[in-house]
Parts: structure tokens; C-alpha cells; sequence
């Protein structure tokens, strides 16, 4: 399980550089930007996590538990080179995401 680290672990530079803190860069941590997809969608800010996630892992952020359901890179092209412009993690609450499961799976089986 993935911890996120305090909205006072970031520097912004540039108005739109997102960094780490020091301690999170040496481990190998990214800024993500969060949003819960649970209609509606609910913004959870910028967080720092590894670089590694994937679909189905579980992230606790202020206390609560999320579940990813999708990790998203965008890149825009910028003097004839694609640059990464977005890191984003779509989440569920993890009883949300157990539910739509079950019910993904009730509707396979009839």
C-alpha cells in the first residue's frame, strides 16, 4: 500500500512544475495529480507516489483508502519532441471499487 505525502512536500516552480520532496526523490517518487472518479469527480490534489503503480493497487491518501483504476500519462509536442506534461491516477474508494467488481461481475454471469 502507497502512502501519500503532505500537500507541504511539494515545491512548485515555474507556476507548473511539480516536485517531490527530497526524501521522496530519492525513493523513486513521482508527482501525480489525484482524482477521485466517483461521480462527481472529486479532485484530491497533487501526491507523490512511485513511479510503479498499476490498475488494482491500493493508496491511502489523508487517512483514506483508494483503490487505482487508472494511471495516465499525457505528453505534448514541443519544438518537434513529445515531453510528459501529466502524471494523473483515477481512483475509487476501495468499497466502491469492490462493489463495481461484483456487479461487473453479476452482469457477465446473466
Amino acid at each position: 500500500m502507497a502512502m501519500a505525502s503532505n500537500l507541504a512536500a511539494y515545491q512548485k516552480l515555474q507556476g507548473l512544475q511539480v516536485l517531490c520532496r527530497k526524501k521522496d526523490r530519492e525513493r523513486d517518487h513521482h508527482p501525480y495529480k489525484v482524482i477521485e472518479i466517483t461521480p462527481p469527480p472529486k479532485n484530491l490534489g497533487i501526491r507523490c507516489f512511485p513511479s510503479n503503480l498499476q490498475c488494482g493497487e491500493s493508496v491511502t491518501i489523508e487517512g483514506q483508502a483508494y483503490t487505482i483504476s487508472a494511471v495516465t500519462y499525457r505528453y505534448q509536442l514541443r519544438k518537434g519532441k513529445y515531453e510528459p506534461s501529466e502524471k494523473r491516477l483515477d481512483v475509487l474508494s476501495t468499497g466502491r471499487y469492490i462493489l463495481n467488481l461484483y456487479l461487473e461481475n453479476l452482469l457477465e454471469q446473466s
